[in-house]
């Protein structure tokens, strides 16, 4: 029996808990885009040791699980350029939609925000789309 479905299911789990735990000492909502940008653009200056721990435990945590959990396969393409501007658009659209798939996708349909809703929805079929065009049409992926 394949055990994949086991590493979304555990994934899941590890996100659900760190929102519910991020919102609940926090009182805010854990949007890694969002959390990011006020770093960036300055306006989470009061939060910054916050901001910056955060992202540095996102950093780390996969490191130090990587030996525990072994080497796992995936798909993922290795064409630099491919990755280089598919990071760019990423942050391009969360900047445009105001979140990211934590805030909108874990957080806002958890909390049954419509616009969490419904940009989880663009995103899924916008994704769907990509791969659509530049791996079954193009083949550039």
């Amino acid at each position: 029996m394949h055990s994949d479905w086991l590493w979304g299911l555990a994934g899941g789990l590890i996100i659900g808990a760190a929102a519910s735990l991020y919102l609940l000492v926090n009182g805010r909502i854990m949007g890694a885009s969002g959390i990011l940008g006020g770093l960036l653009d300055g306006t989470g200056r009061s939060s910054w040791a916050e901001r910056a721990s955060f992202l540095a435990g996102l950093v780390a945590v996969p490191i130090f699980a990587a030996p525990a959990v072994g080497h796992q396969t995936t798909n993922l393409t290795s064409n630099v350029a491919v990755l280089v501007i598919s990071g760019l658009l990423v942050g391009i659209g969360t900047r445009i939609a105001n979140g990211c798939t934590s805030g909108h996708g874990v957080c806002g349909i958890s909390r049954l925000s419509f616009r969490g809703m419904v940009a989880t929805s663009f995103y899924l079929l916008g994704g769907a789309a990509v791969v659509l065009v530049f791996r079954h049409l193009l083949g550039w992926i």
